[in-house]
């Protein structure tokens, strides 16, 4: 009889969690590590704004068991660290944030910028203060020439840590393009006014109608100088007959309109645009609002257009008539006046030195449009008297990283370097403001490089599928009744923490349990209290990697 060789099986024994100890695995040396990693919100805002923190404040409040209220002052304040705009640039920013967002991959970008009007609304309902970062009271003074959002951004960065600081702004309002060249149906005045009264009380002296004709005067009486004189003036269009008088530049047409002006334009309204940019755009909403059948004429197609997408969906919704692929050639005048405009179709060519591609004029294609007035909303430009000094070569003035110009003690920023966005502007001067306290403390600049976190690194399986959320508007017909009746409106409370919650908090931990529920080791402690981040026990770690692969965020790396 044959004996059966019994052979016995070793046991494998359960961690706490129900998991294979892992007693029988091979080692490894790697080891798990915490690493923050930018997330590309913050990686593509051009202000520099911690976008993930403020979010996840809010859409972590409940979890952390936070009143909203204290969630949405702590959210305010990340955001202020950074920017004094988030109520205005909650409404005109397009929000170059959202581009690269991660959530893409998914159903949409989280609406970032919805979220940060809420939270700026929050901060002008509650009447929320600015803060201070020294209440040393420095010796250094501070001129800054141009009261737009560039040189307010500088002033406020320099105000709060203490220094003198002094804005001079050539027009009787503060504000720049802000308040001269963005309807009040897109930024409320009042809206505008209380963030910029918030900025002066950190300690900012505003002095208005001074127009700065001479920068050797300010480099004398003041220990930097800070160049932020926007572009307000319009550039023409190279068309034979434009000098008629009712052929307006979108810049001067926006401010004349915001400076109480009558402006007769007739029943047809072209308004021609080259660049296809907010300015063109918010002057063609204007003249609907003011009677005006008009018609935008672009150079290309609504792909490359670059006025913010929603603005120019409204303006369609309005009525207004955008001929695509259309540039002007001429003008017709009878008696001194334009009457139409001949234009020509055009067709893109091959792309140019910035991967556009050209537009180029279609032969015998010419058509006529009449025409009771022309705004050329080409572009725009500063004007740099007295300031000639700044400029170099065929380019604007030329800056550094850290907004350094080629004269010593004299920094720039905003639409002096290039046109950009009211974000750019902001990050501009925040960065020479920094700069300019780094060399009047003697200090070196902090090195806050982080690995920037892409899907790669995710796990996109854990985020449930939520449709990106959407504000309602006003109704076609009734913003027509009033010239400044604000037409987006914003989050509901509710809104804004369903959408924050869409936040996948790439690159930091939001608490979701996975690397302590996956640990076969138990080598991973749970902290008592909500918010602090998981600890390692290295002396239980195998390096078997299972927390880094389960982490949804990408905030562990082994090493």
């Amino acid at each position: 009889m044959a004996v059966k060789k019994v052979v016995k099986k070793k046991k494998k024994t359960l961690g706490a969690r129900g998991f294979s100890s892992g007693a029988s695995r091979e080692m490894s040396p790697l080891r798990p590590r915490h690493v923050e990693k930018k997330p590309p919100c913050h990686d593509t805002c051009p202000s520099g704004n911690r976008i993930r923190q403020f979010v996840t404040t809010i859409a972590q409040a409940e979890r952390l068991e936070k009143p909203l209220d204290q969630a949405f002052e702590e959210a305010w304040h990340i955001y202020t660290d950074t920017s004094p705009f988030p109520s205005v640039c909650g409404r005109v920013c397009p929000a170059p944030c959202e581009t690269e967002c991660n959530r893409i991959e998914l159903e949409g970008a989280v609406n970032i910028n919805k979220i940060e009007r809420a939270i700026g609304d929050y901060g002008i309902e509650h009447d929320l203060p600015l803060k201070t970062l020294s209440e040393e009271k420095k010796p250094q003074k501070i001129a800054i020439v141009g009261g737009g959002p560039s040189g307010l951004s500088c002033a406020y960065q320099l105000a709060r840590r203490g220094y003198g600081v002094t804005v001079f702004e050539a027009l009787e309002k503060a504000g720049g393009m802000l308040r001269y060249g963005i309807p009040g149906y897109r930024l409320p005045e009042s809206v505008l006014d209380t963030e910029i009264q918030k900025i002066l009380d950190v300690g900012v002296e505003l002095k208005c109608g001074v127009k700065i004709s001479d920068m050797t005067e300010l480099q004398s009486s003041y220990d930097a100088v800070y160049v932020a004189l926007g572009a307000q003036q319009g550039v023409s269009l190279g068309v034979d007959g434009e000098d008629a008088p009712n052929v307006f530049s979108g810049v001067d047409f926006l401010s004349r309109f915001h400076h109480g002006e009558k402006l007769e334009l007739g029943k047809d309204v072209v308004a021609i645009v080259v660049g296809g940019g907010d300015t063109a755009i918010d002057a063609a909403r204007i003249c609907k609002r003011l009677g005006a059948n008009v018609t935008v004429l672009y150079r290309r197609t609504l792909k490359e257009m670059p006025a913010i997408a929603e603005e120019v969906e409204e303006a369609i919704k309005e009525g207004i008539t955008i001929e695509f692929l259309a540039a002007p050639v001429g003008f017709r005048k009878e008696n001194g006046r334009v009457v139409a405009m001949t234009a020509i179709r055009m067709e893109l060519g091959e792309p140019d030195s910035s991967g556009r591609r050209r537009p180029v004029p279609i032969e015998g294609s010419e058509f006529e449009i009449p025409a009771s007035a022309i705004i050329s909303a080409v572009s725009q430009q500063p004007d740099f008297s007295g300031f000639e000094s700044l400029i170099e070569g065929r380019d604007w003035i030329r800056i550094d990283d850290e907004g350094t110009t080629k004269v010593d003690g004299v920094w720039a920023g905003g639409d002096v370097t290039e046109l950009g966005l009211v974000t750019h502007a902001v990050g501009h001067g925040r960065r020479a403001a920094e700069a300019i306290d780094r060399k009047f403390t003697g200090t070196e600049a902090e090195n806050n490089d982080m690995p920037l976190i892409r899907t790669d690194r995710m796990q996109l399986d854990h985020y449930e599928k939520q449709e990106r959320g959407v504000p309602a508007a006003i109704d076609v017909d009734q913003r027509m009744d009033a010239i400044d009746l604000e037409v987006n409106l914003g989050f509901t409370q509710e809104e804004v923490i369903e959408e924050s919650r869409r936040c996948m908090s790439c690159g930091y931990c939001f608490d979701c349990e996975k690397c302590w529920l996956y640990c076969q080791d138990q080598a991973i402690d749970k902290p008592m209290q909500k918010g602090l981040l998981y600890s390692f026990k290295m002396e239980n770690c195998t390096g078997c990697k299972k927390c880094a692969e389960e982490c949804p965020c990408g905030f562990i790396d082994m090493v």
